[in-house]
Parts: C-alpha cells; sequence; structure tokens
C-alpha cells in the first residue's frame, strides 16, 4: 500500500472534530447550504436539490495531518466541481475573480481552499460513507472530502460555502481553548495548501520536523473524541 510520506494505516476512520467529547452537532430537519460571499445575492440551497445533480462516486484514503490514514473509503456525492459550475458560478457578481472557497460546517468550523485545490476532480459534497448515508460522527448531513489534502480541509457537517476574491484572515475561534491555544503557537500552523503527497503540513516548518510532534497529539485527540461520539458505546 502506498501511502504519503510519514502516513501510517489504521483499521476503521476515526472520529476526529473540533468539539472532541461533546457529541455532534444535530442535522437541521430541513438542511441547507448557504452561498455567500463574492455572490450577487445569497443563495440557501436545499440538500434536496443535490439529488437532481450527477452523481460522482470515489474511493480514496483519507490522511490525517497527524499521520494516520484511513484506507479506501468509499464515498459518494456531488462534485463540488459540477456544484461550482451550476449552482454558485452563475451568482458571481460580475468580473468577481474567485481565488478563495470557505467551507464552513454546523460545528462551527472552517477550512479555507484556494479555487485551484477545491475545483480538482476529486473533491467531493459527500452524502453517503460506504453505502451508507454519512451518520453524526462523520460530518452528517454533508461534508466536503478533498482526498489528495490533509483532512483538516475536509469541513464535516457542511453548511455555508463562501467563494472570495482574496485570502480571508484565519481565525480559530471555533476551536475549544487549548485546540486554540496549540494552533495560537508555533508548533501548528496550518499550511495554505495542505497537499498530503507534498508533505504540506505546516506553514513554515519542514515535514520531518512537525510530524513527531503531531503524532503525541493522536491519543489525547482519540480518548477525548471518543466520549464525545454519537455511539452509544462511545467508539466509531
Amino acid at each position: 500500500m502506498s501511502l504519503p510520506l510519514g502516513q501510517r494505516a489504521v483499521k476503521g476512520f476515526p472520529r476526529f472534530g473540533t468539539h472532541l467529547h461533546r457529541p455532534p452537532p444535530p442535522v437541521p430537519p430541513d438542511p441547507v447550504i448557504e452561498i455567500g460571499g463574492a455572490v450577487t445575492a445569497p443563495l440557501s440551497v436545499p440538500l434536496a436539490r443535490l439529488a437532481a445533480l450527477p452523481r460522482r462516486q470515489l474511493t480514496a484514503d483519507f490522511h490525517c495531518v497527524a499521520g494516520w490514514s484511513a484506507t479506501g473509503l468509499r464515498w459518494d456525492g456531488v462534485a463540488f466541481e459540477t456544484f461550482y459550475g451550476t449552482i454558485i458560478e452563475p451568482a458571481l457578481q460580475p468580473g468577481a475573480a474567485i481565488t478563495y472557497v470557505v467551507f464552513r460546517g454546523l460545528d462551527g468550523y472552517r477550512s479555507i481552499v484556494s479555487i485551484e485545490d477545491a475545483l480538482a476532480e476529486d473533491v467531493l459534497i459527500a452524502q453517503r460513507l460506504g453505502g451508507r448515508p454519512l451518520d453524526p460522527n462523520h460530518g452528517a448531513p454533508v461534508r466536503v472530502v478533498s482526498p489528495r489534502q490533509y483532512g483538516f480541509v475536509s469541513t464535516k457537517h457542511l453548511c455555508r460555502i463562501e467563494v472570495r476574491t482574496a485570502a480571508p484572515r484565519q481565525t480559530y475561534d471555533h476551536l475549544e481553548p487549548f485546540q486554540r491555544a496549540l494552533v495560537r503557537g508555533p508548533l501548528i500552523q496550518p499550511h495554505p495548501r495542505a497537499r498530503a503527497w507534498e508533505g504540506e503540513r505546516h506553514r513554515y516548518l519542514p515535514a520531518w520536523a512537525v510530524r513527531p510532534i503531531y503524532r503525541l497529539l493522536i491519543p489525547p485527540f482519540t480518548f477525548l473524541s471518543a466520549r464525545g461520539s454519537s455511539d452509544s458505546h462511545g467508539r466509531d
């Protein structure tokens, strides 16, 4: 099995998230994806509309920046490129040169992705995993899946997409206090592109320097995430 340098395959698909020891956010009765930013007017797209778009199935590995990889995951959904071209592009402000896309989740998390990376052919708005609808642990009702990038790009519980003509300012208000302390320090500074096969873990430091530190975070994050799992046994 070929994996990016520094990645180790694990069994299953661990549940990680910003909420850690708390349950995943509840799914609204009538979920929508809001569209904002450089558009002529904000849009609210019911998830039911995704059924009218071409389906895309994808089998891919999921690479966590901490160093583990869940392999051979089977996703089903709508290619983001299709969603963008069908729904977002017609609503853009005239002459707007989009350079970034911001994905936001119901848990308050957001990822900032260059338009080049967002429109890659394997980026999905995923609705199913392993032949079943997404469960709360892994991003229900829909999530972003960007297999070429580290997992922190693949926003769960997708509820809003913003298109920007310049790089947004990175903020960490969605994180819990101890997570915020980590990312505001020098050791965890997310790379703006986060391409797994290029080892783009850290904005400034080489991958070999941060891999051992990131791996130390796996056990405590796994413990806290299991406590907040929607599974009654606290496991994925």
